[in-house]
């Protein structure tokens, strides 16, 4: 008996072994696999840094495909944005306008023209320089696993002085107070304790974080209230003055007081673009013009219905 239970216990790792032999040969494979993948993509070299940007967005017959995509969102685009200026890009559902806004970060390549920061591509720009002069809230708001002052900081080195003015510009330092730890409050990338409205003005602390060059906003006021919406105009007004570059995707249009350009986005082409007065002025005349159409055409001759004979 003695003999048979020290045989099991020295056979017990070669039986582990054995059974788990097949696991080994399959995160081989996916290893070897896995390498043979990047190695397709070669690591990028060293680039050599450039100024830091004044925010001068600009696009030629620039055609966005969506990765894994074949059709093109957006199309011949042009446009020229002046540093310092805020633009407002309008349009219905499906038109490119979140294409643009990603595009023009250089998160998505053009598959046809170019669209530069300041004269440069944005591939041209080293990320790890790039990433902290943009401020970007997407429409999906993504907060991830950590305190309040590490999302807004970005999970970079937490400077209290910066993450507060953050908090401040986007009008959400009481509320941030009000949690049960302040800014060390702890936080999960699901809805946790905040609820979506809130989730997306952290959100937008985090895109002000240090004041960026240029900031792209996009849908940033689809979950807020009547509050979230004050706060967002005092946060891109504050931005403004501080001569931040904005780009404002929106299906609202109170924040067209502050805005200097209209950007009207249809089937992924811009069809009216230039300052916010002249675009105005062109719905309107248009607006009009087609409903004066609607009046000088002749209106069709009504049929009474004719009953039939009585009996």
């Amino acid at each position: 008996i003695g003999a048979a239970l020290l045989l099991g216990k020295c056979l017990q790792p070669i039986q582990q072994g054995v059974g788990g032999w097949r696991s080994f040969v399959d995160a081989r494979e996916q290893y070897d696999r896995l390498n043979g993948l990047l190695s397709r993509f070669p690591e990028e070299g060293v680039k050599m840094p450039l100024p830091e940007i004044k925010g001068h967005l600009t696009a030629k017959n620039a055609s966005v495909v969506p990765p894994g995509g074949r059709v093109a969102t957006l199309s011949d685009v042009n446009l020229d944005l002046p540093a310092g200026t805020t633009t407002m890009v309008l349009g219905p559902s499906a038109a490119g306008k979140s294409t643009l806004a990603r595009a023009l970060l250089g998160l998505w390549p053009t598959a046809q023209g170019e669209i530069r920061i300041d004269g440069a591509e944005a591939k041209n720009f080293d990320r790890e320089e790039l990433g902290p002069q943009i401020g970007y809230l997407p429409q999906d708001i993504e907060l991830f696993d950590g305190s309040i002052a590490e999302n807004i900081s970005r999970f970079g080195d937490v400077d209290p002085n910066a993450v507060i003015q953050a908090a401040q510009d986007a009008c959400v330092h009481e509320m941030i107070l009000a949690l049960p730890d302040g800014y060390d409050t702890v936080i999960t990338g699901s809805r946790g304790i905040l609820s979506p409205g809130q989730r997306q003005r952290v959100a937008l602390a985090r895109a002000l974080y240090r004041r960026p060059r240029l900031l792209v906003l996009d849908e940033p006021n689809s979950n807020l209230d009547e509050a979230g919406e004050r706060a967002l105009g005092s946060a891109m007004a504050t931005l403004k003055a501080a001569g931040t570059t904005i780009l404002l995707v929106s299906h609202r249009q109170g924040a067209l007081p502050i805005v200097d350009y209209l950007i009207i986005l249809e089937d992924g082409r811009i069809r009216q673009q230039g300052p916010r007065d002249a675009v105005i002025a062109q719905l309107q005349a248009s607006q009009q013009q087609v409903q004066q159409t609607a009046q000088q055409q002749p209106q069709q001759p009504k049929i009474k219905a004719v009953g039939k004979p009585e009996n």
